[in-house]
């Protein structure tokens, strides 16, 4: 096995890090985390924007629900079916390369959405954002994997996953003031341009932690711990075919479980001001402000559930695999039982705090989805394998947007779409509890 003093010398021959004299460990794997946050942040915001654009999309070009619906779809299929080689992609190619292409890719397909006057216009630059953004969380828990040794994992992914729920919090305020100020095409278009610059910086200044030149031996030796071995003759590298993934009940309890969560995080993402506006009598204005109240409890929540699984997994009393299911099982089941309630409170006050908790349970799952992945296959497979899992979580939870819109097209309400959506939400407790019980490799070494 090779030694983490043989790793760090191994790690740069051309140019020696900085002595332990020369440099305190430092906290360089934290300054990585706050770029993955960031880039979470503008995902989001990015994927947020039609469902700030559709009260004006709707006056202006005769739109309905079921066409905002529609758009969100779109682009739920198309990011689910470009997980499955995006996964591959990152662990043949790096994610240096990848991330700066992706973040790229999708402000372009953002910044198009200001040309366009049609639903074959939208449908297809929602199509292009599906095939942009579909390599970011694979990328990030790749990243995650490279940088952050396995008790810190839950708690790091927690962080950079929280950028989904940040970025849907700053969303409708500020793109609420930038379509107000300056009309909803301009607002895709800024949104795009920021995209670009992030890209561009993220290809200049990030590196591995094998050749960033910031990084103290001994946060170097911190990061290794519990890293899976390099390989050598009495520990051979792991190798599990992809499609092999598929035959073990782990993969599908993974993509079942994650289904849950997304099914209801495309609810919210594409109509939660409209709700809030047809359903609360919340003015356009102030939708912005009202709606940022659950996404930064959705923030909190995510982080907070990667607290807990740190200090379960540190205790000693549970493995790290172990407490990840808890919390995930738990936050399922009270998340499925918030549903039943929110439509069924009719004050605004009242809607807002069961919607704040409802999205931090949603948050932790998501959250610990993602960071349970490396508990469950090898470092190595981890981006592929987390691509497989968003895979099944997307391609399902895809429905949940046209669903939700024809419903309230239909009835008026959209309460039937939260009653299917609490159901779906127990199930994933289920999901998780039954079919994810062990590592994968534990299986795959002894067949």
């Amino acid at each position: 096995m090779t030694s983490p003093d043989a790793v760090v010398s191994a790690g740069k021959p051309d140019e020696p890090r900085k002595t332990d004299d020369q440099k305190k460990m430092g906290r360089v794997r934290w300054t990585i985390l706050a770029w993955l946050l960031f880039a979470g942040i503008l995902n989001y915001m990015d994927r947020s924007s039609v469902s700030i654009a559709a009260p004006h999309m709707i006056e202006e070009l005769g739109l309905n629900k079921t066409d905002i619906g529609l758009m969100g779809t779109v682009f739920s299929w198309t990011y689910a079916v470009c997980q499955l080689p995006a996964g591959w992609i990152i662990d043949k190619f790096g994610p240096r390369r990848v991330f700066a292409i992706a973040v790229g890719a999708w402000s372009i397909a953002t910044s198009l959405m200001a040309a366009g006057h049609n639903m074959l216009h939208f449908l297809s630059f929602r199509f292009l954002l599906g095939i942009g953004e579909s390599p970011n969380s694979p990328n990030c828990s790749k990243i995650t994997t490279e940088w952050f040794p396995r008790s810190e994992r839950g708690f790091a992914t927690g962080i950079w996953d929280s950028g989904s729920k940040w970025g849907s919090a700053i969303a409708p305020p500020v793109l609420t003031a930038l379509s107000l100020t300056f009309g909803w095409r301009a607002m895709f278009l800024i949104v795009g341009l920021v995209g670009l610059v992030l890209a561009l910086c993220f290809w200049v200044f990030y590196r591995s932690p094998e050749n960033d030149k910031r990084l103290s031996d001994e946060e170097y030796r911190h990061i290794l711990t519990g890293r899976d071995s390099a390989t050598d003759d009495d520990h051979p590298e792991v190798v599990i075919p992809w499609l092999s993934f598929f035959a073990h009940r782990q993969t599908w309890g993974m993509m079942l479980g994650f289904f849950s969560s997304i099914w209801i995080w495309n609810i919210f993402i594409t109509f939660l001001p409209l709700f809030l506006q047809d359903t609360l009598g919340v003015s356009i204005a102030s939708t912005g402000w009202v709606a940022a109240i659950p996404y930064i409890a959705g923030a909190i929540g995510g982080i907070f559930g990667g607290r807990v699984t740190m200090v379960l997994a540190q205790s000693g009393r549970k493995s790290p695999l172990q407490s990840k299911k808890q919390v995930l099982m738990v936050a399922c089941v009270l998340v499925g039982v918030l549903l039943l309630v929110v439509p069924n409170v009719h004050n605004l006050v009242g809607a807002i705090i069961v919607l704040c908790f409802a999205l931090a349970l949603v948050a932790a799952i998501q959250s610990q989805s993602w960071a349970l992945t490396s508990d469950v296959v090898p470092d190595t497979h981890a981006a592929r394998f987390g691509g497989i899992m968003n895979f099944g979580g997307y391609f399902g939870g895809a429905l949940a947007p046209v669903v939700t819109g024809f419903i309230a097209d239909q009835t008026g309400s959209y309460t039937l779409a939260f009653y299917i959506a609490a159901v779906i939400a127990m199930l994933g407790a289920a999901f998780y509890g039954f079919l994810v019980k062990k590592p994968l490799v534990a299986i795959e070494e002894k067949a």
